[in-house]
């Protein structure tokens, strides 16, 4: 229930304020959090030392600074989808390769959408379907049913569908035969079925969601990201759809269909290490 309450107080503040302003106190807490999270900092540390084992701990203490303050202002924008408008899509997000989407729905069979937890996939998959596309997308359900119903609310007012994570299944596979987007988090397994991949030269378990989904339906898979700019404007980059052909063995095609967007993940996690937001140790000894 604390949360409940915190987070409508973050909406109220994200909604009353400039968003500057806004922006500039999210920052402002971040800073002080991040100076007590001794386990989100150490966290965080450790998954940036096995991205650039290269670097200097002094280089990685810049980019964490940076991580801190891009997931306060993160923050602000999913509590600010009210104020979300045409107009701000126009002004503030620059649109790449959208053409993607609309090759593969002129095929009638949907796309699968996967992305990582880098930079706004939230206020990605709301422009998404502000634009006009017939978008779905799986979520992790919140402990809380109220911090759930408030989160639902923030993407089910902007035209986003939301499907549960571990009930999802048939919903995804009715929608993709329904020619819609499903979009997916593919950077983190939570249902524990995943595959071991490598990922960035450690052992990881990927989930098998958006590779499942794509051989039972033949949907193209299309890596996406939402990123933002040092301006604070955003860029979503829509890749090219995984050109993949079965061969026949599920294991062997799961594997190479996981392993097309997981190398797309760590190329766009190498540039922007800043707005990949993992607070918890996402490699084990």
């Amino acid at each position: 229930m604390v949360s409940y309450f915190l987070y409508r107080i973050v909406q109220n503040v994200a909604l009353s304020l400039p968003l500057k302003t806004a922006y500039s106190l999210a920052v402002f807490i971040s800073t002080l959090y991040a100076t007590f999270a001794f386990r989100d900092r150490k966290a965080v540390t450790k998954n940036l030392r096995v991205i650039f084992p290269e670097k200097p701990l002094g280089e990685i203490r810049k980019i964490r600074k940076e991580l801190f303050h891009n997931f306060a202002k993160y923050l602000i924008d999913f509590f600010r989808f009210d104020k979300l408008d045409k107009e701000y899509i126009e002004k503030n997000i620059r649109l790449i390769d959208l053409h993607y989407y609309d090759e593969c729905l002129s095929e009638g069979k949907g796309a699968i959408v996967v992305t990582a937890h880098l930079g706004n996939w939230e206020l990605g998959g709301v422009v998404i379907a502000m634009l006009g596309y017939p978008f779905l997308t799986v979520a992790l359900p919140h402990k809380s049913k109220n911090v759930n119903a408030l989160f639902n609310g923030r993407r089910e007012s902007k035209g986003v569908k939301v499907l549960p994570l571990g009930n999802a299944a048939k919903g995804c596979l009715r929608a993709l035969r329904n020619n819609e987007l499903i979009a997916l988090v593919g950077d983190r397994d939570f249902g524990g079925n995943g595959m071991i991949l490598d990922f960035f030269g450690r052992p990881t378990i990927f989930p098998i969601g958006p590779a499942v989904f794509s051989l039972k339906t033949k949907a193209k898979i299309v890596p996406g990201f939402m990123l933002r700019n040092k301006d604070d404007s955003f860029s979503l980059i829509i890749n090219k759809p995984i050109d993949f052909t079965p061969s026949g063995d599920e294991q062997k095609d799961l594997k190479e269909i996981i392993t097309s967007y997981k190398i797309i993940f760590e190329d766009y996690i190498r540039r922007y290490p800043e707005q990949w937001y993992m607070f918890r140790r996402f490699w084990k000894e």
